[in-house]
């Protein structure tokens, strides 16, 4: 059996008013990939930093030992020295630098007089790029590649500080399939290597894949460690101890599914991309939604779902929008947001820390942003109805929060979803858009939205959800449209539904199965 690179014996840390972390104890071999599991919340992400540094030694009470000896890191920069680095879910890259420059800030190559040598530099970054499969010229701009291309230029910078333990906070969040496979690879040959890692993550079915063993943190304290070799090992039993219950099912029946009349329909919908005109990311775009009905778009990563949402509420997004939109079979014109709220439709977009929250702001006036006019009077705010809506909406959607007026970026991501939806329900939409509802938050609190998503339904509403978790379209939707290269190429209904058949409908250009799509559509 290996020895232990890691050990946290005790590590309670506090924050005004908050235990965050109660004695944890985690113990990490070398040369093994370690999940940690937890509800948005657990104390994860505090644990990691107490351990990099970022909390330093004297904030925290336990101990840290660390290839054998005791560790008392007063900065992130001593923990780098012992060859600890933490990539975050916030990616430190600076967009207008090169791929080089990103990956040796604060680590420059330096030539004769002190001067950075950037031949050198770009010759090294290379090296790096290679080893961790990206292939890019190293003086692109970070700012021009995807996301996934972006982790792998951390972990590139990792490696370039002699890496021995290396600490990713849900390093596959925002990542398509394809990426996420791949980074995982990649963490698989850095174990070969002999470098330890750690892996914070939600998605229970890259833990099971990837991981030797898991350690479940619960309301700031350890429940246990699981070894993920033996056959009860599984997703299941993982997230019995994230919740401290069974989840016998995923995703909440739906009571009360009615499904009545059209309510919603977009016909012929076509979007060009803001500045490359020629480009047309939307093509001929037409679905539908009724009242009552819970309908998923399922498509790959650049397949234009967020585009084609984004396009219809106030066309927040692209050029040379044409096509028309109907509610409760009358065109509509949704030309601006202010326009698709008067209209009765809401977009809960899928960042919501850029685009869907104020996180400066308290949660009250979030959840007032959107519907202020139902709150103002002369021109004046009435600041104790505010007060009392959002007190209303923290009690019905359980938002786990002392005072609705805590600042929005001080909750976990899971309480900041249910936030946002708020905000949507308070203007009282017809039609809601929901893209990604469940990114980056844990299971616990993915079962609760999809409840309150089924009260949607159940009050009558139409609901749209954006995915790339075909598990959970199959499981919350009625019918699921496909999106591919911006087309619509199917619809079918979930109970004929298998993640197979959509992987096929998203996977092709227009073809028979658009036509069989047209025809589902027209059936509905």
């Amino acid at each position: 059996m290996a020895s232990n690179i890691l050990e946290m014996r005790g590590i309670s840390k506090e924050f005004p008013g908050v235990k965050a972390l109660s004695d944890v104890e985690l113990h990490v071999r070398d040369g093994e990939i370690h999940a940690i599991c937890g509800e948005n919340g657990a104390g994860k992400s505090t644990l990691m930093k107490v351990l990099s540094g970022v909390y330093p030694h004297g904030t925290y009470t336990g101990e840290i030992h660390y290839g054998g000896e005791e560790a008392k890191f007063g900065s992130i920069n001593d923990s780098e020295e012992a060859g600890i680095v933490i990539i975050h879910q916030e990616l430190a890259l600076v967009p207008h630098l090169t791929v080089a420059e990103n990956i040796f800030l604060g680590n420059e190559t330096k030539g004769r007089l002190g001067l950075i040598d950037w031949n050198e530099a770009n010759k090294r970054a290379l090296d790096l790029m290679e080893q961790v499969g990206l292939h890019e010229n190293p003086v692109t701009p970070v700012g021009q590649l995807g996301v996934g291309k972006q982790q792998l230029i951390e972990i590139a910078k990792a490696l370039s500080k002699d890496v021995k333990l290396l600490i990713l906070d849900e390093p596959t969040a925002a990542l398509n399939d394809s990426d996420s496979e791949h980074l995982l690879g990649l963490l698989r040959t850095l174990k070969e290597r002999g470098i330890t890692s750690i892996m914070i993550s939600h998605k229970l079915n890259e833990i099971e894949e990837i991981a030797d063993r898991t350690t479940i943190i619960r309301d700031g304290e350890s429940i246990e460690t699981i070894d993920m070799s033996e056959p009860e090992s599984t997703q299941d039993r993982i997230i019995r101890g994230m919740v401290g219950r069974d989840l016998e099912h995923r995703y909440p029946e739906r009571i009360d599914h009615t499904i009545g009349e059209e309510i919603f329909r977009v016909e012929n919908w076509t979007v060009h991309h803001p500045t490359q005109p020629d480009r047309v990311v939307v093509d001929g775009a037409s679905f539908n939604v009724r009242a009552g009905e819970v309908v998923g778009i399922a498509g790959l990563m650049g397949a234009g779902r967020t585009e084609l949402a984004m396009s219809i509420f106030g066309g927040t997004y692209g050029r040379g929008i044409s096509g028309k939109v109907f509610k409760r079979g009358e065109e509509i014109k949704t030309r601006s947001v202010s326009e698709a709220i008067h209209h009765g439709i809401a977009y809960a977009t899928e960042d919501r820390k850029k685009y869907g929250l104020n996180l400066i702001e308290d949660i009250r006036r979030n959840i007032s942003a959107a519907a202020l006019f139902k709150l103002t009077k002369s021109g004046f705010v009435n600041g104790n109805e505010e007060l009392k809506v959002a007190e209303e909406y923290r009690s019905s959607m359980n938002i786990k929060t002392p005072s609705v007026l805590q600042l929005a970026g001080n909750l976990s991501g899971g309480n900041q979803q249910k936030v946002v939806l708020s905000k949507w329900m308070y203007t009282d939409a017809d039609v809601l858009i929901l893209d990604e509802p469940t990114r980056g938050i844990d299971v616990g609190a993915k079962y609760e939205i999809y409840t309150i998503v089924n009260k949607l339904a159940a009050q009558g509403k139409a609901v749209v959800i954006i995915s790339s978790e075909l598990p959970e379209l199959m499981g919350t939707c009625d019918r699921i449209y496909t999106l591919a290269f911006g087309r619509i190429t199917g619809c079918l209904d979930v109970a004929e539904a298998t993640p197979e058949s959509l992987m096929t409908l998203m996977t092709q250009e227009r073809n028979a199965a658009s036509r069989e799509g047209a025809d589902a559509e027209e059936t509905h």
